[in-house]
Protein backbone atom coordinates (compact mmCIF):
# COMPACT_ATOMS: atom_id res chain seq x y z
CA UNK A 1 0.00 0.00 0.00
CA UNK A 2 1.56 3.29 -1.02
CA UNK A 3 2.22 5.99 1.54
CA UNK A 4 2.01 9.67 0.64
CA UNK A 5 5.80 9.91 0.48
CA UNK A 6 6.04 7.06 -2.03
CA UNK A 7 3.26 8.53 -4.17
CA UNK A 8 4.86 11.96 -4.21
CA UNK A 9 8.24 10.46 -5.08
CA UNK A 10 6.70 8.68 -8.07
CA UNK A 11 5.01 11.88 -9.18
CA UNK A 12 8.24 13.83 -8.98
CA UNK A 13 10.12 11.21 -10.93
CA UNK A 14 7.69 10.84 -13.81
CA UNK A 15 4.84 13.35 -13.71
CA UNK A 16 6.77 16.51 -14.57
CA UNK A 17 8.44 14.99 -17.61
CA UNK A 18 5.20 13.72 -19.08
CA UNK A 19 3.46 17.05 -18.53
CA UNK A 20 6.09 18.76 -20.63
CA UNK A 21 5.95 16.08 -23.26
CA UNK A 22 2.33 15.83 -24.40
CA UNK A 23 0.30 18.75 -23.05
CA UNK A 24 0.95 20.94 -26.08
CA UNK A 25 -0.71 18.31 -28.29
CA UNK A 26 -4.08 18.48 -26.49
CA UNK A 27 -7.07 19.34 -28.66
CA UNK A 28 -10.61 20.17 -27.64
CA UNK A 29 -12.85 17.09 -27.31
CA UNK A 30 -16.39 17.64 -28.54
CA UNK A 31 -18.03 15.12 -26.17
CA UNK A 32 -16.17 13.32 -23.40
CA UNK A 33 -17.96 10.25 -22.02
CA UNK A 34 -17.02 9.48 -18.40
CA UNK A 35 -17.81 6.13 -16.85
CA UNK A 36 -18.10 6.05 -13.05
CA UNK A 37 -18.37 2.49 -11.63
CA UNK A 38 -19.95 3.75 -8.39
CA UNK A 39 -23.06 5.52 -7.12
CA UNK A 40 -23.48 9.31 -7.26
CA UNK A 41 -22.04 11.15 -4.27
CA UNK A 42 -18.96 8.99 -3.69
CA UNK A 43 -15.29 9.74 -4.25
CA UNK A 44 -15.13 8.55 -7.86
CA UNK A 45 -18.29 10.47 -8.71
CA UNK A 46 -16.87 13.61 -7.06
CA UNK A 47 -13.69 13.14 -9.08
CA UNK A 48 -15.63 12.77 -12.33
CA UNK A 49 -17.75 15.86 -11.71
CA UNK A 50 -14.70 17.87 -10.62
CA UNK A 51 -12.95 16.76 -13.81
CA UNK A 52 -15.97 17.84 -15.82
CA UNK A 53 -15.98 21.32 -14.29
CA UNK A 54 -12.25 21.81 -14.75
CA UNK A 55 -12.20 20.44 -18.30
CA UNK A 56 -15.02 22.78 -19.30
CA UNK A 57 -13.32 25.74 -17.60
CA UNK A 58 -10.07 25.06 -19.47
CA UNK A 59 -12.03 24.58 -22.73
CA UNK A 60 -10.49 21.14 -23.22
CA UNK A 61 -13.98 19.71 -23.78
CA UNK A 62 -17.22 21.12 -25.18
CA UNK A 63 -19.47 18.61 -23.42
CA UNK A 64 -19.33 15.79 -20.86
CA UNK A 65 -21.66 12.83 -20.36
CA UNK A 66 -21.33 10.93 -17.07
CA UNK A 67 -22.63 7.37 -16.63
CA UNK A 68 -22.84 5.82 -13.12
CA UNK A 69 -22.88 2.03 -12.74
CA UNK A 70 -22.57 1.23 -9.00
CA UNK A 71 -21.82 -2.03 -7.25
CA UNK A 72 -19.07 -3.98 -5.46
CA UNK A 73 -16.38 -1.32 -5.66
CA UNK A 74 -16.36 -1.33 -9.45
CA UNK A 75 -16.66 -5.08 -9.93
CA UNK A 76 -20.16 -4.59 -11.40
CA UNK A 77 -19.23 -1.72 -13.71
CA UNK A 78 -15.85 -2.86 -14.99
CA UNK A 79 -17.19 -5.67 -17.23
CA UNK A 80 -19.51 -3.15 -18.90
CA UNK A 81 -16.65 -0.73 -19.51
CA UNK A 82 -14.45 -3.49 -20.88
CA UNK A 83 -17.08 -4.87 -23.24
CA UNK A 84 -19.58 -2.17 -24.16
CA UNK A 85 -17.16 0.78 -24.22
CA UNK A 86 -14.33 -1.03 -26.00
CA UNK A 87 -12.50 1.07 -28.58
CA UNK A 88 -14.27 4.35 -27.74
CA UNK A 89 -11.55 6.97 -28.02
CA UNK A 90 -13.58 9.71 -26.32
CA UNK A 91 -14.29 7.73 -23.13
CA UNK A 92 -12.64 7.65 -19.71
CA UNK A 93 -13.35 5.61 -16.57
CA UNK A 94 -12.63 7.07 -13.13
CA UNK A 95 -11.29 4.49 -10.66
CA UNK A 96 -8.50 3.93 -8.19
CA UNK A 97 -7.11 1.93 -5.33
CA UNK A 98 -10.59 0.96 -4.15
CA UNK A 99 -11.26 -0.95 -7.36
CA UNK A 100 -7.96 -2.82 -7.17
CA UNK A 101 -8.86 -4.10 -3.70
CA UNK A 102 -12.53 -4.74 -4.42
CA UNK A 103 -11.82 -6.83 -7.52
CA UNK A 104 -9.41 -8.97 -5.52
CA UNK A 105 -11.78 -9.26 -2.53
CA UNK A 106 -14.68 -10.23 -4.80
CA UNK A 107 -12.44 -12.77 -6.56
CA UNK A 108 -13.21 -11.16 -9.90
CA UNK A 109 -11.41 -12.61 -12.92
CA UNK A 110 -10.94 -9.02 -14.13
CA UNK A 111 -8.39 -6.38 -13.14
CA UNK A 112 -7.40 -2.80 -13.96
CA UNK A 113 -4.53 -4.17 -16.01
CA UNK A 114 -7.14 -4.91 -18.73
CA UNK A 115 -8.06 -1.27 -19.38
CA UNK A 116 -5.86 1.44 -20.94
CA UNK A 117 -4.05 3.49 -18.28
CA UNK A 118 -4.17 7.23 -18.94
CA UNK A 119 -3.26 9.07 -15.72
CA UNK A 120 -3.04 8.82 -11.96
CA UNK A 121 -4.39 12.15 -10.75
CA UNK A 122 -4.91 12.56 -7.02
CA UNK A 123 -4.18 11.12 -3.61
CA UNK A 124 -6.27 11.51 -0.50
CA UNK A 125 -5.96 10.57 3.15
CA UNK A 126 -8.78 8.61 4.73
CA UNK A 127 -10.84 10.09 7.57
CA UNK A 128 -12.30 8.23 10.56
CA UNK A 129 -15.54 10.02 11.46
CA UNK A 130 -18.34 9.70 14.00
CA UNK A 131 -21.70 11.43 14.48
CA UNK A 132 -21.51 14.61 16.56
CA UNK A 133 -23.13 12.89 19.57
CA UNK A 134 -20.82 9.86 19.57
CA UNK A 135 -19.21 8.80 22.87
CA UNK A 136 -15.89 8.41 21.02
CA UNK A 137 -13.84 11.58 21.53
CA UNK A 138 -10.57 10.29 20.07
CA UNK A 139 -9.44 7.63 17.62
CA UNK A 140 -7.98 5.70 20.53
CA UNK A 141 -11.44 5.65 22.19
CA UNK A 142 -12.75 4.06 19.01
CA UNK A 143 -9.81 1.65 18.77
CA UNK A 144 -10.18 0.53 22.41
CA UNK A 145 -13.90 -0.19 21.84
CA UNK A 146 -12.95 -2.12 18.71
CA UNK A 147 -10.45 -4.14 20.73
CA UNK A 148 -12.99 -4.85 23.50
CA UNK A 149 -15.73 -6.13 21.17
CA UNK A 150 -15.41 -5.49 17.40
CA UNK A 151 -18.93 -6.81 16.77
CA UNK A 152 -20.36 -3.88 18.75
CA UNK A 153 -18.54 -1.26 16.66
CA UNK A 154 -20.07 -1.37 13.16
CA UNK A 155 -18.25 0.87 10.69
CA UNK A 156 -19.63 2.20 7.40
CA UNK A 157 -17.50 2.58 4.30
CA UNK A 158 -17.23 1.81 0.62
CA UNK A 159 -17.34 -1.60 -0.98
CA UNK A 160 -15.81 -4.67 0.67
CA UNK A 161 -12.08 -4.92 0.08
CA UNK A 162 -11.75 -1.24 -0.77
CA UNK A 163 -9.58 1.40 0.89
CA UNK A 164 -12.02 2.03 3.74
CA UNK A 165 -12.25 -1.68 4.57
CA UNK A 166 -8.49 -2.07 4.37
CA UNK A 167 -7.94 0.84 6.77
CA UNK A 168 -10.36 -0.62 9.33
CA UNK A 169 -8.54 -3.95 9.06
CA UNK A 170 -5.20 -2.22 9.58
CA UNK A 171 -6.51 -0.40 12.68
CA UNK A 172 -7.86 -3.68 14.05
CA UNK A 173 -4.56 -5.45 13.44
CA UNK A 174 -2.65 -2.62 15.14
CA UNK A 175 -4.86 -3.14 18.21
CA UNK A 176 -4.32 -6.89 18.24
CA UNK A 177 -7.72 -7.75 16.74
CA UNK A 178 -8.10 -10.20 13.86
CA UNK A 179 -9.29 -8.12 10.88
CA UNK A 180 -11.84 -10.79 10.01
CA UNK A 181 -13.62 -10.00 13.30
CA UNK A 182 -14.51 -6.39 12.46
CA UNK A 183 -18.10 -5.37 11.73
CA UNK A 184 -17.82 -3.59 8.38
CA UNK A 185 -20.95 -2.32 6.60
CA UNK A 186 -20.19 -1.87 2.90
CA UNK A 187 -21.97 0.68 0.70
CA UNK A 188 -21.70 1.32 -3.04
CA UNK A 189 -20.84 5.00 -2.58
CA UNK A 190 -20.03 7.75 -0.13
CA UNK A 191 -23.58 9.13 -0.15
CA UNK A 192 -25.28 6.04 1.35
CA UNK A 193 -22.41 5.53 3.81
CA UNK A 194 -22.73 9.12 5.02
CA UNK A 195 -26.50 8.70 5.41
CA UNK A 196 -25.99 5.61 7.58
CA UNK A 197 -23.51 7.50 9.72
CA UNK A 198 -25.79 10.53 10.11
CA UNK A 199 -28.66 8.20 11.04
CA UNK A 200 -26.52 6.54 13.75
CA UNK A 201 -27.01 3.16 12.08
CA UNK A 202 -23.27 2.60 12.55
CA UNK A 203 -20.76 3.65 15.20
CA UNK A 204 -18.29 5.26 12.80
CA UNK A 205 -17.48 5.79 9.15
CA UNK A 206 -14.30 5.63 7.11
CA UNK A 207 -13.88 7.39 3.77
CA UNK A 208 -11.93 10.10 2.03
CA UNK A 209 -12.27 13.42 3.81
CA UNK A 210 -13.94 14.95 0.75
CA UNK A 211 -16.91 12.59 1.06
CA UNK A 212 -17.59 13.66 4.66
CA UNK A 213 -16.42 17.27 4.33
CA UNK A 214 -19.80 18.94 3.88
CA UNK A 215 -21.33 17.26 6.94
CA UNK A 216 -18.20 17.93 8.99
CA UNK A 217 -18.38 21.65 8.17
CA UNK A 218 -22.08 21.59 9.04
CA UNK A 219 -21.21 20.25 12.49
CA UNK A 220 -23.05 16.95 12.04
CA UNK A 221 -19.93 14.75 11.92
CA UNK A 222 -16.61 14.85 13.77
CA UNK A 223 -13.24 13.67 12.47
CA UNK A 224 -11.39 11.52 14.98
CA UNK A 225 -8.30 11.05 12.83
CA UNK A 226 -6.81 11.12 9.35
CA UNK A 227 -4.71 8.29 7.91
CA UNK A 228 -1.91 10.44 6.47
CA UNK A 229 1.69 10.56 7.63
CA UNK A 230 1.25 14.07 9.02
CA UNK A 231 -1.57 16.50 9.77
CA UNK A 232 -3.38 17.97 6.77
CA UNK A 233 -3.69 21.72 6.41
CA UNK A 234 -7.30 22.79 6.71
CA UNK A 235 -8.44 19.64 8.55
CA UNK A 236 -8.74 19.95 12.33
CA UNK A 237 -7.79 16.38 13.21
CA UNK A 238 -4.68 14.49 14.34
CA UNK A 239 -3.28 11.48 12.54
CA UNK A 240 -3.84 7.93 13.70
CA UNK A 241 -0.14 7.65 14.52
CA UNK A 242 -0.29 10.71 16.78
CA UNK A 243 -2.90 8.89 18.86
CA UNK A 244 -0.84 5.74 19.27
CA UNK A 245 -2.32 3.73 16.37
CA UNK A 246 0.57 2.77 14.09
CA UNK A 247 -1.31 2.94 10.77
CA UNK A 248 -0.81 5.06 7.65
CA UNK A 249 -2.74 4.83 4.36
CA UNK A 250 -3.01 7.09 1.33
CA UNK A 251 -5.65 6.59 -1.35
CA UNK A 252 -5.22 7.37 -5.06
CA UNK A 253 -7.55 7.92 -8.03
CA UNK A 254 -6.99 8.07 -11.76
CA UNK A 255 -8.55 7.70 -15.20
CA UNK A 256 -8.48 4.92 -17.78
CA UNK A 257 -9.51 4.61 -21.41
CA UNK A 258 -11.31 1.47 -22.59
CA UNK A 259 -9.38 -1.43 -24.09
CA UNK A 260 -9.04 -1.38 -27.86
CA UNK A 261 -8.23 2.31 -28.33
CA UNK A 262 -5.45 3.05 -30.80
CA UNK A 263 -2.20 4.88 -30.06
CA UNK A 264 -3.48 8.20 -31.43
CA UNK A 265 -6.60 8.05 -29.24
CA UNK A 266 -4.59 7.10 -26.16
CA UNK A 267 -2.07 9.88 -26.77
CA UNK A 268 -4.82 12.46 -27.30
CA UNK A 269 -6.52 11.52 -24.02
CA UNK A 270 -3.20 11.57 -22.18
CA UNK A 271 -2.34 15.00 -23.60
CA UNK A 272 -5.74 16.35 -22.55
CA UNK A 273 -5.40 15.11 -18.97
CA UNK A 274 -1.80 16.31 -18.71
CA UNK A 275 -2.81 19.80 -19.82
CA UNK A 276 -5.64 19.74 -17.27
CA UNK A 277 -3.27 18.59 -14.50
CA UNK A 278 -1.00 21.56 -15.21
CA UNK A 279 -3.85 24.08 -15.09
CA UNK A 280 -4.69 26.52 -12.28
CA UNK A 281 -8.32 25.38 -12.52
CA UNK A 282 -7.41 21.82 -11.53
CA UNK A 283 -5.04 23.06 -8.82
CA UNK A 284 -7.94 25.02 -7.31
CA UNK A 285 -10.21 21.95 -7.43
CA UNK A 286 -7.62 19.81 -5.66
CA UNK A 287 -7.04 22.44 -2.97
CA UNK A 288 -10.77 22.77 -2.35
CA UNK A 289 -11.27 18.98 -2.14
CA UNK A 290 -8.16 18.40 0.01
CA UNK A 291 -6.64 16.24 -2.75
CA UNK A 292 -2.91 15.98 -3.40
CA UNK A 293 -1.86 16.08 -7.05
CA UNK A 294 0.23 13.00 -7.90
CA UNK A 295 0.14 13.04 -11.71
CA UNK A 296 1.63 9.98 -13.39
CA UNK A 297 1.01 9.03 -17.03
CA UNK A 298 2.03 6.71 -19.83
CA UNK A 299 3.90 3.41 -19.37
CA UNK A 300 4.91 4.44 -15.85
CA UNK A 301 1.25 4.56 -14.82
CA UNK A 302 0.70 1.12 -16.34
CA UNK A 303 3.64 -0.23 -14.36
CA UNK A 304 2.27 1.39 -11.21
CA UNK A 305 -1.13 -0.31 -11.70
CA UNK A 306 0.50 -3.74 -12.10
CA UNK A 307 2.58 -3.23 -8.96
CA UNK A 308 -0.42 -1.98 -6.96
CA UNK A 309 -2.45 -5.05 -7.96
CA UNK A 310 0.27 -7.31 -6.59
CA UNK A 311 0.84 -5.18 -3.48
CA UNK A 312 -2.82 -4.87 -2.48
CA UNK A 313 -3.42 -8.56 -3.12
CA UNK A 314 -0.75 -9.38 -0.56
CA UNK A 315 -2.19 -6.97 2.01
CA UNK A 316 -5.73 -8.30 1.61
CA UNK A 317 -4.53 -11.86 2.19
CA UNK A 318 -2.55 -10.76 5.24
CA UNK A 319 -5.62 -8.99 6.65
CA UNK A 320 -7.96 -11.88 5.89
CA UNK A 321 -10.05 -9.83 3.43
CA UNK A 322 -9.51 -11.98 0.35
Amino acid sequence: MLTKRELMAGSAAFGGLSLLGASSQAQTVDLLKMFVPAAPGGGWDQTARSLEAALRATKLVNGVQITNVPGAGGAVGLPQFLNQWKGQGNALMVAGMVMVGSLLANKSPLSLTQVTPIARLTGEAEALCVPQGSPFKTAMDFAQALKADPAKVPVAGGSAGGTDHILLGMIAKAMGVAPSKVSYVAFSGGGPATAALLGSQVAAGISGYGEFGEQIKAGKLRVLAVSSDKRIEGIDAPTLKEQGIDVELFNWRGVFAPPGVNDAQRNAMTAMIEKLAASKEWAEVCKRQEWTQITLTGPDYGKFIAEETTRIGGILKELGLA
